[in-house]
């Protein structure tokens, strides 16, 4: 029995709009918004942050750059790298430190996890936080990153190599 007009009508938009939720599903299942979560830190309108966004590269540890309209953040990939400036900074810790081309850098284990790492800027205010929770490579990352920090007055050190 052929369907009325009506009935092919309703039809067509029904499937329409199945195709249309489909295709936004698995487009909010690819793509991670850059600020969903995220929320800038206390500090995250100071010059320092605005220059480190401003200036930070296109390409972090081989992922591109996203767009964020944050202050003081700045996100590669589907937020493998995760940029924040402006947090609170770091005291004296017994977490580990390192260096990197001559900005020191902690490693929050609290927030860490063996799969995520957070680290944190240390004797610089204000202070950077990066989230690295992916596959990203890391020590070119911090390489880059570093140059952007280096720029910021160091105050202290928590690595007796300096």
């Amino acid at each position: 029995m052929p369907l009325s007009r009506r009935a092919r009508l309703a039809l067509t938009g029904v499937t329409c709009a199945l195709a249309v939720g489909a295709g936004l599903t698995t487009y909010a299942l690819t793509h991670v918004d850059a600020d969903a979560g995220v929320h800038p830190a206390k500090a995250s309108g100071a010059p320092q942050c605005r220059r480190i966004t401003d200036t930070a590269p296109a390409a972090l540890g081989g992922l591109s750059r996203r767009d964020s309209s944050l202050a003081g953040v700045a996100v590669w990939g589907d937020r493998d790298i995760l940029l924040r400036c402006g947090v609170t900074p770091p005291g004296p810790t017994r977490d580990p430190c390192f260096a990197v081309n001559g900005v020191d850098w902690v490693i929050d284990q609290a927030q860490s996890t063996h799969t995520r790492k957070v680290i944190v800027s240390y004797g610089r205010t204000p202070a950077t936080q990066v989230v690295f929770d992916g596959g990203g490579k890391t020590d070119a990352a911090l390489v880059d990153l570093s140059r952007l920090i280096a720029p910021i007055q160091q105050t202290s050190h928590c690595i007796a190599s300096h």
